[in-house]
């Protein structure tokens, strides 16, 4: 792009305005982008807010940038995996909370925390809008592929990731509303059951 060199300059010294014109040169490609790459237009909406948002926060190190369309898309493709990452996490976490055990070492608090925690989650996910409801269950309960219910209720694979982005989002506000879900939380072995 003609002026972006200056316009990274600018933004580097807080020039608003500058920031401004990198934000509507990029923010439609970048946002197809990780569109394509997550199947979710929310997700895409979320990381291109959260991406310009850190160049914001970062700006003074746009001056070292060389190539700003580069850095731009490999920042924005990281922080979607990261975000994969943490969703994959919560996943295994709310399947443990929803059918597993504490570890043997875990104490009575624990056991009565989990317990609680899961009545919590149980009453989250029945208030949760009943398509996402229907397939969040599908999905954690009965083990279903997002391929097969897509299938199954004649949607596609990327609403299905939509839904469940959607859903997860809701319990995890719901969870972190009561102290003792947090307790479950700070347990690695739950959070990561790969400890």
């Amino acid at each position: 792009m003609q002026y972006e060199k200056e316009w990274l300059e600018m933004a580097a010294g807080g020039d608003e305005l500058a920031f401004t014109h990198l934000f509507h040169a990029y923010k439609f490609k970048l946002y197809g982008f990780i569109s394509r790459l997550t199947g979710s237009p929310a997700t895409a909406e979320d990381v291109v807010q959260d991406v310009f948002l850190k160049l914001w926060k970062d700006r003074k190190s746009l001056r070292d940038v060389e190539s700003f369309g580069s850095y731009l898309f490999r920042m924005a493709q990281n922080h979607a995996i990261n975000g994969f990452r943490k969703m994959a996490r919560e996943v295994d976490m709310l399947k443990e909370m929803n059918t597993g055990d504490l570890p043997a070492h875990s104490t009575p608090q624990s056991h009565i925390a989990l317990k609680e925690t899961r009545e919590i989650l149980h009453r989250a996910i029945e208030q949760l809008p009943p398509r996402q409801k229907a397939i969040y269950l599908l999905s954690r309960e009965e083990g279903v592929k997002h391929e097969e219910i897509a299938r199954r209720l004649r949607i596609t694979t990327g609403t299905v990731k939509n839904h469940m982005i959607q859903a997860l989002r809701t319990l995890r506000e719901q969870l972190s509303q009561h102290p003792h879900s947090l307790e479950i939380l700070l347990l690695p072995c739950l959070v990561f059951p790969f400890c």
